[in-house]
């Protein structure tokens, strides 16, 4: 496994200029990339040319090899976010007459439940606190008890708290059901494994922007083949139709309207520097020791995060806001931007919070300095008491 470089943001661009040092984005997407990735944009392509019909088929095969899904699916870009591939799949897979039971357990679950809303799609939500993964035997009861849902969604890892959620049990009770399964892959494609064979689905998302260290602007659903040839005519958007895209891709090779060249170019190269740095078990190991070195050192300042750890996957940490006084989200956040870091806030209901990524082209020299900059940002703020209102 080749090492994250110790510092990402310097280097000199092909006319020999110094490279702006941009801000370690510690989001979950977009992420910090590598300057290869942001150099492979430099090109432009033609998007009916033969050298881009070639990238693109190339790409494709590439996310099939990541989750060993060759035999039995196909990979279907789509143009846009990773919410844009989300409401494509959920609007090819599932027919006017089916039924959703989606997994409720933060912001991108009840997302799911606001496309169902939209394209009239029948739909129940089984929910669970923010905090606490989704519930496989709940889910079995749920399943045995309705035998009007067609369909299960599920978020593999909810970046509204940084929850990982029990996907291979999930996949085995769907499975022994004989339901179909959409996993929202987002924040765990490329990082955190899954075997096709071992965790059955009809359907996988994710996107460039976060885990594959691409950029963002290009979604994609990994299908099952048999399951998307039957999916003519029950997508209600003409751009978001999955199985058109797919034909047209397998037709000649060409996407239907305007690809995003430069972000797929982009994924290519970033494609290649997963496969240098030791594929998705290496990467996910980098993450874990990213994850690591900011959940001791932050509790070490006396920070308390929102997830017990053995239910907190290595992408993104939620924490408490401190009950100091002198403690104000704006005002750290603002410090640590003018520092050179960007974090998120926090979108818990159960609590106040901000988030820190783990993920992008970062290692344990940026999270040690993550650290340092937290430290110097509660000095400067007064707060003496990093400890929240409620534990």
């Amino acid at each position: 496994m080749s090492a994250a470089p110790s510092s990402l943001r310097e280097g000199d661009d092909p006319a020999g200029d110094d490279v702006a040092r941009d801000a370690y984005l510690l989001t979950p997407g977009p992420i910090t990339t590598s300057f290869a990735t942001k150099a492979a944009m430099l090109h432009d392509w033609g998007s009916r040319d033969p050298a881009f019909i070639d990238m693109t088929r190339r790409v494709r095969r590439r996310l099939l090899e990541l989750v060993r899904a060759e035999r039995d699916h196909v990979c279907v870009p789509i143009q846009g976010s990773g919410t844009f591939a989300i409401e494509a799949t959920i609007g090819t897979l599932v027919p006017p007459q089916g039924k959703v039971l989606i997994l409720v357990n933060g912001v991108y679950g009840r997302r799911m439940k606001q496309i169902c809303e939209y394209y009239g799609r029948s739909h129940r939500v089984l929910e669970t606190a923010e905090h606490v993964p989704a519930d496989p035997a709940a889910l079995n009861s749920v399943l045995a008890d309705d035998p009007e849902v067609t369909h299960v969604a599920a978020v593999h890892c909810e970046t509204t708290s940084g929850i990982l959620n029990p996907i291979g049990e999930i996949a085995k009770v769907v499975a022994g059901q004989r339901r179909s399964l959409i996993i929202d892959a987002m924040s765990t494609f490329g990082a955190i494994d899954i075997d096709a064979d071992e965790v059955p689905f009809d359907a996988l998302v994710a996107s460039a922007n976060k885990c594959l260290e691409g950029l963002p602007g290009l979604g994609f659903a990994i299908v099952r083949r048999e399951k998307l040839e039957r999916s003519k005519g029950n997508a209600p958007s003409l751009s978001l139709d999955l199985y058109e895209q797919w034909r047209g891709l397998e037709d000649n090779g060409q996407w239907r309207f305007t690809p995003p060249t430069h972000v797929i170019a982009a994924l290519d190269h970033a494609l290649t520097e997963l496969e240098e740095e030791g594929g998705v078990t290496a990467r996910g190991a980098r993450y874990g020791q990213n994850s690591r070195i900011l959940l001791d050192g932050l509790q070490d300042m006396g920070f308390v995060s929102a997830l017990d750890e053995d239910v907190q996957a290595p992408i993104i940490l939620t924490w408490l806001n401190p009950a100091d006084p002198r403690f104000d989200f704006q005002v750290f956040y603002e410090s640590l931007s003018r520092r050179g870091f960007l974090i998120y806030p926090g979108k818990l209901t159960l609590a106040e919070t901000f988030r820190i990524g783990c993920i992008g082209r970062l290692g344990e020299t940026e999270m040690r300095a993550t650290l340092d900059a937290v430290h110097s940002t509660i000095e400067e703020m007064g707060v003496t008491d990093c400890s929240p209102k409620v534990r």
